[in-house]
């Protein structure tokens, strides 16, 4: 492939993935009007797994045995245990502001490639980390009135998905080279599907609110498309791009990824206030410094 195809197709995945993740959030918000954030997560999860299946056992047979716990990590990292946060998150924020403080995985990427795979800081790019840490902090104590309110511990649960997601892309591009996109993707989740099958079934009141709530079928339907396409399809394309470009650019979707998540909060009569907005602002600057070469 040339290096303009190449570009080209990252270009056209980039755009994909900021139209579908930058939805995510607001099909969380219609998930939790029925049921409760680790219901959802575990719904999430489920989904994707059982969207992906048939493609996860064609692809068993590329993998030998130190893949299977790369994989399981993956799956942990990128998948499951962000699902569990940010719908707990999104019960104390805004859809749309929870879509903005998702622009801090780049900083996370950049500071675990550092730390761990070595890779080295410059002063921009700490200036940078610093700048998106600020905004940040200022997202978490805004409220749409224009106030300053205490400060949202719940948004140490998005910052805590962000280290996931860091983490997950470097552990796909420095310690799972030799596997496609799809076999990541579609082998994390069998991996992991279990385990959010069983809570599901086993440890919470899905199917008890699935048959006597109102609306339910409609929150498991944005909850089911949430895992198709937010989890599957986008997590298939996002390690496409990883394996394209690096881990930096791949993780960079969060600049654009605000402004869709905004969008569908707007519309869903989200109010933001002048915090939000210079919040927004320091963090997408300071991504963009973190990654200015």
């Amino acid at each position: 492939m040339s290096d303009s195809t190449n570009r080209s197709t990252s270009i056209i995945l980039f755009v994909c993935l900021t139209l579908i993740w930058g939805t995510s959030f607001i099909l969380i918000k219609q998930g939790l009007k029925v049921f409760s954030p680790d219901e959802v997560g575990a719904l999430r999860v489920a989904a994707a797994s059982l969207f992906l299946f048939p493609l996860a056992i064609t692809r068993l047979k590329e993998l030998q045995t130190h893949h299977y716990a790369k994989l399981f990590g993956s799956g942990m990292l990128g998948i499951f245990i962000p699902a569990f946060l940010f719908a707990t998150a999104q019960t104390r924020m805004e859809s749309s502001v929870a879509g903005i403080m998702n622009t801090l995985t780049p900083i996370f990427t950049m500071i675990i490639g550092a730390v761990v795979f070595k890779l080295r800081f410059k002063t921009m790019a700490i200036v940078g980390i610093m700048l998106g840490f600020a905004g940040g902090v200022i997202l978490s104590i805004s409220r749409s009135d224009g106030a300053v309110a205490g400060f949202n511990v719940f948004a140490l649960l998005i910052v805590l998905a962000c280290f996931c997601y860091g983490s997950n892309l470097n552990l796909i591009k420095f310690k799972i080279p030799d596997l496609g996109s799809l076999t990541i993707t579609s082998v994390s989740l069998l991996l992991i599907g279990p385990l959010a099958i069983l809570y599901l079934f086993g440890f919470s009141d899905f199917t008890h609110k699935l048959t006597t709530q109102p609306d339910a079928w409609k929150a498991f339907g944005f909850i089911v498309l949430l895992g198709f396409m937010s989890t599957a399809v986008a997590t298939i394309l996002f390690n496409r791009l990883v394996k394209m470009s690096t881990a930096l650019f791949a993780s960079s979707v969060t600049y654009a990824l605000p402004i869709v998540a905004v969008m569908w909060g707007l519309l869903d009569g989200e109010r933001l206030g002048i915090g939000h907005f210079i919040g927004m602002a320091a963090i997408i600057g300071g991504v963009y410094l973190a990654n200015r070469k």
